[in-house]
This record gives C-alpha cells, sequence and structure tokens, in this order.
C-alpha cells in the first residue's frame, strides 16, 4: 500500500513540474512578487472573519484574532506536516494533545480552543462549516465523548492563512461557536511548489535508559496555481506523509491482580506495552479555484473548492495481555500478546458557489457537502471466548459522518446621512442537513463463545479448572454490536442579520442576530452587539457581548458501543456507551439532551505604535447545559441490575450523555509583535500569552433512578471534573523570533506550558492525583536560500528534549507508561527534520 502511494505521488509531483517550468519561463517580475511570502501584516490586511460585514485588519476588528501565515505555519517543524499540531506550536489559546491508550483517540486527534471542548469550537474553510469527524473519542482525557473536526485531514500545503477568532460568534455563524471559530483560508496564489522533508524523534528515553531514535517521517507535497483571466485562477495540490510508530513505555512490573503465575511473572522487567503514536500513511488532495462569468471584473464568478483525505493508522496502542489471563487463549498467544488498533480514514468536503452583484447587492450562494467514513480495527487480538479457532484480526466497526449546506448571503451598504460611515448590513439563511451512521462489526469481534481454558481462571478457579469462561469479544474493540447500530439525520434552517457601521470617526459599532431551529430538539436565538473605539490614532478600545449554543452533536446522539476500561483495582472490566433513548439508560434516568447555551463578555485593549503591535484581552464565558459524558457508572449492585436487563448481559459498566454541569471559563490574552529591519534582513518577534481556567459552577444531581440502584454512584464525579477544569494547563507563553536576510531564514521560539492535573477514579475510594509541573519547549529553524527557486531547511522541535514529569507509581500502571499524555509537550521528546523547497 505504501510503494502504491508512493509512486502515485510521485506521477503526480512530475506532472506539475512539468508545466511548472514551462510556466516560470514566462512568469513577469510583478507575478514573481506576488508569490513572495506573506508577513502577517500584510495577511491582517485582508482579514475577513468575525464580521459579515466587510474586511476589517485584526487591529481593526471589535473582537480578538490571530491571523498566522503559511510561512509560520511551515516553520514550525510539525510532526509530518500536521496542520493542528503546527496550529498549538503558533497560538497560545490552542492546544492539540497527543493521546495514547485512548482507542480511537490515537487515531484521531482534536484540538480546543481556550481549553473548553473540542465541540464547543467551531472550524471553517474558505468560511464554510467543516463537517466533523464521524467516530466519538469515549477513551480520550481532553474532549472525552466528543465528535470534532480532524485538522489533520486538510494539509498544510493547503493553507494561505488561519483567521483565529478568539470569541463566542453564534449569531454570525451558528451552532459550536462558544468557545472560538477557526477559519482556513486556502492558498490562491499563482505558481509552482514542492516540499520534500523527512524527520525523526531523537531521544534519550529516561524510564529505560537507551538512546531512542524512533518515528521516522517522510513528507512529499506539490501545487500549482494558474492564473485566469479577469482576476481569476485555479490551484490545486497533493501531499503525502508517512511516519513510523513511537514508543516510550516503561518496563512491566506486571500488575498485582493478575494471576502472579511463573509465565505471568517472567514478563516483568520486559517492554510489553506501548505509549506514543501509531504508524501512519496518508495521503491528501486539494482544490481552490474562482472562474469569472461575465465581462470583466465585477461581474459573476464562479468558486468551488475541496479536499480529499485517506488516512491509514495501525499500531495504535493499548494494554497488554499476560498469558495467564480471561482475556487470552494460550495456545494461540503462549507468551501474551498486546493489540494494535487501527484505523481506516477517508474524508472529503467540496463547495461549489455563485457570486455576484444584483440589485445593489453583492450575492453569495452555495452548496457544500461533506464526509468522513472511519473504519475501527483491532490486529493482534483475540475474541477468547471463541477459543483456538477466533480469528487475531477484526473489524470492529464503521462509523459515517454526512453534512450537507445550501446557504445564501447578501450585503451592502447604505448612505445614512448622520453617520460618519455608510450603514454595512448582511443578511443570510441556511438550509443544513446531517446524517450519522454506525455498522456493525465482525460477528466474531462481538460474538459470545462458551469457551473455557486453564488460562482463563482467576483466584477462586485455579489452572485446571474449564468452568471459568474466557474474555468476550475483540481484546481492545469489541466491536460494535447489532444494537449498536445507528442511521439517523436532522435538517437545519436558519437565518441571521448582521449590520455594522462607524458611528463616528472614532466609534464602530457592529449587531448581529441569529435564529436557528432543528426538527430534533428545537430552535435557539443568539446575538451579539460589539464595538470598538479609538482613544487615539494609536490606542483603541473594543469589547462584545453575545450568546451563543451548541447543539447536541448528531453523533452523541447516535453513538453506542462497548470497551474495556479500568474498573475495582485496576482491572479491565466491559464499558457500555448508551444513547439516551436506550432502555437501560432510560432505567438509570437518562434524558433527552439539549443544547448547551452560552453567555460570553469580552474586553480589550489594542494598540499599534510604529513597528509594534499589541493587544490585551479578556474575557469570561458562561456554558450552561454542558453535554458532558457521564462518569463510567461501575459497582457490585449495578452491574446486577445491567445484566438483569434485556441486552445487558455480559457488561459490567455503562456511560452515557448528560446535561449535568453549568461551567465558567475565565481568562486573557495578550499578544505583542515587532518588526524591524535589523543586520540587512527583516527581524521580526512576537510575545503571546494565554490564560484560561474552566471552573464548574453546577453539578446536576444523580438521577433518582441511579440512586434507587446505588445511591454512591454519581453521573459526574473526580474524573469528569478534572477533565473540565485540570486536565489541561491554565497558560501558555510563546516567545518567537524570526531574521530573514538575503540568503538565510533562522527562527527561535520558547514556549512555556503550564501545570496539569490528572485523578483517576479506581473505583472503592481509590483516587490518586498527580499535578505535572510546568514545562518549557524550544524550537529552532535555519534555512538557506541558494537561489530564488530552491532552498533547504533543518530543525528541531523541543531541541533540549523536554518530557513532562514522570507519573507516580500509583499511576504509571506498574511502571509501564512513565508519562501521562496530559502534557502539551508531549511524550516523543525532541524531533529534527530537514526540509527542501523548490519554488517556480
Amino acid at each position: 500500500m505504501h510503494s502504491r502511494r508512493f509512486v502515485l505521488v510521485a506521477a503526480i509531483v512530475i506532472a506539475l513540474l512539468g508545466p511548472g517550468y514551462a510556466a516560470a519561463q514566462t512568469q513577469t517580475q510583478a507575478q514573481k512578487q506576488t508569490q513572495a511570502a506573506l508577513t502577517t501584516q500584510d495577511l491582517e490586511n485582508i482579514m475577513v472573519i468575525g464580521s459579515r460585514v466587510g474586511e476589517r485588519t485584526a487591529l481593526d476588528t471589535p473582537v480578538p484574532v490571530d491571523v498566522l501565515g503559511s510561512a509560520e505555519l511551515r516553520a514550525t517543524g510539525a510532526v509530518g506536516g500536521e496542520l493542528g499540531q503546527a496550529l498549538s506550536v503558533l497560538a497560545p489559546s490552542f492546544n492539540f494533545p497527543r493521546q495514547s491508550n485512548s482507542g480511537s483517540s490515537d487515531l484521531v486527534r482534536a484540538g480546543q480552543l481556550r481549553g473548553m471542548s473540542p465541540d464547543q469550537m467551531l472550524v471553517l474553510v474558505n468560511g464554510v462549516r467543516r463537517h466533523t469527524s464521524a467516530i466519538v473519542n469515549t477513551e480520550t482525557k481532553i474532549g472525552r465523548g466528543t465528535s470534532a473536526v480532524d485538522f489533520n485531514n486538510i494539509p498544510l500545503n493547503a493553507i494561505s492563512r488561519i483567521e483565529v477568532l478568539r470569541d463566542g460568534a453564534g449569531a454570525l455563524y451558528g451552532s459550536d461557536a462558544i468557545a472560538g471559530v477557526i477559519n482556513l483560508v486556502l492558498d490562491d496564489s499563482p505558481g509552482f511548489e514542492s516540499n520534500v522533508s523527512w524527520g525523526a524523534n531523537v531521544t534519550d528515553l529516561a524510564p529505560v535508559k537507551d538512546n531512542i531514535t524512533d518515528g521516522e517521517t517522510l513528507t512529499l507535497d506539490a501545487k500549482y496555481g494558474w492564473q485566469l483571466a479577469d482576476g481569476g485562477f485555479l490551484k490545486g495540490g497533493v501531499a503525502y506523509r508517512t511516519r513510523n510508530a513511537t514508543n516510550r513505555a516503561g518496563f512491566d512490573q506486571v500488575p498485582f491482580f493478575e494471576e502472579q503465575t511463573p509465565d505471568n511473572l517472567a514478563l516483568a522487567g520486559q517492554r510489553n506495552y506501548a505509549e506514543g503514536d501509531p504508524n501512519v500513511d496518508e495521503l491528501n488532495l486539494w482544490f481552490n479555484g474562482v472562474v469569472p462569468l461575465g465581462d470583466g471584473k465585477g461581474g459573476v464568478e464562479l468558486y468551488t473548492f475541496g479536499t480529499y483525505g485517506n488516512r491509514d493508522s495501525d499500531g495504535g496502542a493499548a494494554f497488554f495481555r499476560y498469558p495467564d489471563s480471561s482475556s487470552t487463549v494460550k495456545s494461540v498467544y503462549p507468551q501474551g500478546f498486546r493489540p494494535e488498533t487501527y484505523g481506516e480514514d477517508e474524508d472529503y468536503a467540496a463547495t461549489v458557489g455563485l457570486r455576484g452583484a444584483a440589485a445593489g447587492w453583492d450575492l453569495d450562494t452555495a452548496v457544500s457537502y461533506g464526509r468522513n467514513q472511519f473504519v475501527f480495527g483491532v490486529d493482534n487480538s483475540i475474541n477468547a471466548s471463541l477459543g483456538p479457532a477466533s480469528p487475531t484480526s477484526f473489524e470492529s466497526g464503521t462509523y459515517e459522518n454526512e453534512q450537507a449546506i445550501l446557504g445564501i448571503n447578501g450585503s451592502r451598504d447604505f448612505a445614512v446621512e448622520w453617520l460618519a460611515a455608510p450603514l454595512q448590513v448582511a443578511l443570510g439563511a441556511e438550509y443544513r442537513t446531517e446524517d450519522y451512521a454506525t455498522r456493525r462489526g465482525d460477528l466474531a469481534a462481538y460474538q459470545a463463545g462458551n469457551f473455557g481454558d486453564p488460562g482463563c481462571a482467576t483466584a477462586d478457579q485455579p489452572p485446571g479448572t474449564l468452568a471459568f469462561l474466557c474474555g468476550i469479544g475483540a481484546q481492545a474493540a469489541p466491536g460494535l454490536t447489532p444494537e449498536d447500530e445507528a442511521s439517523i439525520d436532522r435538517n437545519v434552517v436558519s437565518v441571521y442579520a448582521n449590520a455594522g457601521t462607524d458611528f463616528t470617526d472614532r466609534l464602530f459599532v457592529e449587531v448581529a442576530a441569529r435564529y436557528e431551529d432543528y426538527d430534533d430538539f428545537g430552535s435557539a436565538v443568539t446575538a451579539k452587539l460589539a464595538g470598538r473605539y479609538e482613544v487615539t490614532e494609536s490606542v483603541a478600545l473594543r469589547g462584545a457581548v453575545s450568546n451563543s449554543f451548541r447543539a447536541p452533536n448528531i453523533a452523541q446522539l447516535g453513538f453506542s458501543d462497548t470497551t474495556l476500561n479500568f474498573g475495582d483495582d485496576r482491572e479491565l472490566i466491559r464499558t457500555r456507551t448508551l444513547r439516551v433513548d436506550d432502555p437501560i439508560a432510560r432505567s438509570l434516568g437518562a434524558q433527552d439532551l439539549d443544547e448547551e447555551t452560552s453567555f460570553n463578555l469580552s474586553a480589550g485593549v489594542v494598540g499599534q505604535f510604529e513597528s509594534l503591535n499589541w493587544s490585551l484581552d479578556i474575557f469570561q464565558i458562561d456554558v450552561d447545559d454542558r453535554i458532558t459524558l457521564s462518569e463510567r457508572l461501575f459497582s457490585d449492585d449495578l452491574t446486577a441490575f445491567i445484566q438483569a436487563q434485556p441486552g445487558g448481559e455480559d457488561i459490567q459498566s455503562v456511560r452515557f450523555f448528560t446535561n449535568a454541569v453549568d461551567t465558567r471559563t475565565r481568562g486573557f490574552d495578550a499578544v505583542v509583535s515587532y518588526a524591524q529591519p535589523w543586520l540587512g534582513g527583516d527581524f521580526r518577534s512576537s510575545v503571546a500569552f494565554n490564560y484560561s481556567r474552566t471552573d464548574v459552577q453546577t453539578v446536576r444531581g444523580t438521577t433518582p433512578e441511579l440512586s434507587a440502584v446505588d445511591p454512591t454512584l454519581t453521573l459526574v464525579g473526580v474524573e469528569e471534573l478534572n477533565t473540565l477544569e485540570n486536565a489541561t494547563p491554565h497558560s501558555k507563553f510563546i516567545l518567537s523570533g524570526n531574521w530573514s536576510g538575503e540568503r538565510w531564514d533562522l527562527l527561535g521560539r520558547v514556549s512555556r506550558y503550564e501545570t496539569a492535573v490528572r485523578v483517576f477514579n479506581f473505583g472503592g475510594g481509590f483516587e490518586p492525583q498527580q499535578e505535572y509541573g510546568a514545562e518549557i519547549q524550544v524550537d529552532v529553524e535555519a534555512g538557506y536560500r541558494f537561489t530564488e527557486k530552491v532552498a533547504l531547511y533543518v530543525g528541531a522541535a523541543n531541541l533540549f528534549d523536554e518530557y513532562p514529569d514522570r507519573s507516580s507509581p500509583d499511576i504509571n500502571y506498574f511502571g509501564n507508561l512513565p508519562y501521562d499524555i496530559l502534557s502539551p509537550i508531549g511524550v516523543n521528546g525532541r524531533f529534527v527534520y530537514a526540509r527542501a523547497s523548490l519554488k517556480l
């Protein structure tokens, strides 16, 4: 599979290279200047997010916006060109944790803004709502229970700039924009560009006292843009990435609850587990274009853009299964085994639209479609209850998510005599459909056999006793059952109005309102008032007040599965995630999900003094009826209750979604940037700091139905409270400097991540907790341009090979997982790379 894709990519690169050479021969000097890398200040002049009534620069907006250019993203040293990782390196308010031993979360990573939930951040591409991943990440720590946009399905070479709106914008864009909005603007520049890079983790792994090189990563990309008549263009690109797995596991001490047999104990001191990234093989395609249909500029134009991604991930970390346990059949795995999860992710999206002027209005109508399919499975596994005849590889289930949007927008200016500037008005309407479906896995992945084996004995039934049945379902990925299958859809209709104007030469005011109706739960009304006042020519005050909302994600309404999780004494038990309409969930008090609602406040000051730009913004976000996944509910009484219900056989623990929590997030963002000629080149530097803290204000009481079964159980307990409040660092600081001369480009960056706290609930009152200290990461890159067309860059992310604090014995799972994946600095250590670039 790898070789076939490499040949495909090579063929595309060669095909693009031919016309690239031809185009370069006739390219004018003006066109060459157009291709020059844009600085952040240049990009600010064309920033459009945060308002539908005209373009404003980042310094002129009434709400805070970060603008990140393609050159900045390239220079992050992001692993294998991961877009989400690059954004995390540059934007202090954005976090992109690297999960491990977390099921599908090892394979699909979710980002978060201001420490809030990943699904409380809206993602746009060229201003159009992006669809989310089909998978619901239930085994992750950060973003548990969410279905978020997969940033890594869009390659770095597709991006012209990223606009990060750090303010609630539900009145402008609809559901999900509680924490803010990220707009990915696709490249539209002419000419050819290609990059090839190779990198690897070169690190000193202290827990095993060894120097390791792994995570070898090769990326290839190419893109070409054609200029068309009357301002039109067409651009397309391809990107390929292959990455080897990493492993930061320690030496196994063999858990005390495993059978202390000679064969199990013989594995002590070995590296039986894995902690780190999986193998990845990924191909991405994209296009972006505008074709004028009228005579000259100002007429009707057709625009279109789209992306395609195909990613195969394998080697997802899972817990080791010991040879003498109920998880295996000893004749198949006499030395035990470690399952490895895999994912086959296919994602595509396309938009086509028309825009032009009619009757004094600038009109824009478009249709968009996006789809994600995720096939989840596991290799090197077994369904022990089926005995030696069990397969060892399983397809555990398929998840599909679709979104289609038809929208029309119009804007125009109205002259008002008493206003300092025209009144800018925008109106729009949108119809959106969402479809979610899941399909069962292989029968053998969830089938309950009746095999008994001496290796499946427990302390109460010693080896040689065959009455005890082995574990049911594919280890590490038991699979979707027929009862888990879902096929649901919903329709959403919305209308909005937005108006803004300069009341005086100093005061800009903007208002917006939106009505959104869902056919499956009801409607929501949102509004926003924002303003900016120039105190002097160099200093301005800005602020906004708004309310936003988040509808329950359709995947959260349709998702159900069975997994293995910790129970009492840290043993793995079968946990079922139930839909809220499941009879078992209803018997425990589950109710239909309502939308989350938020009230957002922000205020700030922004200034510009010659080459120095700065801003300081404070914010508060109150969220009511926040949707969370309940704690894993398990106890002897509850297990007996569940197993007495139809469909509850073999299930020991359950969880379901609730609107059980109200939260308040407070913080501030500070940004300072400076640009000045220096030493014969251009020097740019910036300092950015974000502080965000979420506090739970209210926790709904446990339902009467659940209390009647076991009064000691709570829907939201220590683990979920920890996830909401302290699992994400409260602050992030980034200091960066970049110097560009005639031949050389030099970059240095220092990032500081605040402390993070981990709390586990192992049952029986055992709730270990650990605070992981603040970490500092240093990144460097040096580039040399041999000609205007050819350049070579070398760099290192995490130059000094920093790791999080080592986990305590209560948390490191018997020495096997020495580092916690909470820390944004990751657990992979230093990453060094080299990249060659060709531009024509």
